[in-house]
């Protein structure tokens, strides 16, 4: 069996920490990302292919050089708020741009695929935390593009026989504690880092959007999850691909929620700085409330999270930003 996979958006912060996850478990991760939003320098366990998902003849040939047996799909555009104001670049990007992955896939034997779906399926979900079984209807472009692609999934599974692992996971964080790799994008959006760069001066305009949910505090609760665990998740769900899963549409999450406002509490418990906050309307897209229930992971993929702990993945992402992000002092 051939222990080549190819990872399309392996530059990026899921991605290049699954590679290393996949160099670890024994496997040759090939990197393919057009380093719109990677990095050159996370790919530090196996080749990189700099091309787009939708290049075919890019994908045709990195197929044929390198065999993959098996493809984990991270490549996609993943701003919500952009998602809701140009709908076109998610649909081209990610709709699009996974018909052309799995043209190439179907093309080269390759029948086996772990895809980055998100929690976004799941819309203004009124349960909580939120089975697999309440995804749609979506409220952002973002999210829909994901359903799309799993329901897209699913009909190749009938008509192919592809097999396709759909990880819906929650907000990523942290970042691994070798502090090798982490998050990093030159348009940050996420709380976490985008509160970090704050207290380094990084950021200027920092805000919590809605203090009026109906949540204990008024802010935003979502569930938190280690990218370490997540790439753990990607592996097991390889694992079972190759053990003949018929694959199927999983959580990752702690099954745990935290407010914006607890967050930024426990940011300034482990740096000794609040972040200066400024209170904004709610955004378009955005649910008051996302958290998972992860059993169904937990019993099929036999995953648990033990690196989400919320001290920890402060604690990590915190040493990542102060390594990867000097404070200016202007």
């Amino acid at each position: 069996m051939s222990k080549t996979v190819l990872v399309a958006g392996g530059a990026g912060y899921i991605g290049a920490h699954c590679c290393k996850a996949l160099a670890t478990a024994g496997y040759l991760p090939v990197c393919y990302d057009n380093l719109s939003t990677g990095h050159r320098d996370f790919v530090k366990w196996g080749p990189l292919v700099v091309g787009d998902i939708a290049d075919a003849q890019k994908l045709d040939a990195a197929f044929r050089e390198h065999r993959p047996a098996a493809v984990l799909h991270f490549a996609a555009a993943s701003l919500v708020g952009e998602s809701v104001v140009d709908p076109q670049k998610y649909y081209l990007n990610n709709v699009a741009g996974t018909l052309s992955l799995l043209r190439a896939m179907l093309g080269h034997g390759c029948d086996k695929l772990v895809f980055s779906s998100t929690g976004a399926v799941y819309g203004n979900a009124s349960r909580d935390p939120i089975a697999e079984s309440a995804a749609g209807p979506t409220v952002n472009p973002y999210g829909t593009s994901k359903w799309m692609i799993e329901q897209i999934l699913r009909d190749y599974r009938s008509a192919y026989g592809l097999r396709a692992i759909c990880l819906r996971y929650f907000n990523a964080s942290g970042a691994t504690p070798s502090g090798d790799i982490g998050e990093m994008r030159e348009i940050e959006t996420h709380l976490i880092p985008r509160a970090m760069m704050a207290l380094q001066g990084h950021v200027k305009d920092f805000a919590v959007f809605g203090e009026d949910y109906d949540t204990p505090d008024g802010t935003a609760v979502r569930d938190y999850i280690h990218v370490d665990d997540l790439a753990v998740a990607h592996i097991l769900a390889l694992q079972k691909l190759f053990a003949n899963h018929p694959g199927g549409s999983f959580n990752l999450g702690t099954g745990d929620g935290y407010s914006v406002k607890q967050i930024l509490d426990a940011i300034a418990s482990e740096t000794g700085s609040r972040v200066p906050a400024a209170m904004k309307d709610r955004r378009p897209g955005d649910p008051a409330i996302l958290v998972a229930d992860p059993s169904a992971a937990r019993r099929e993929l036999g995953f648990a999270a033990k690196l989400s702990d919320l001290p920890t993945i402060i604690r990590t992402a915190w040493a990542w930003h102060r390594t990867a992000h000097p404070a200016r002092h202007d």
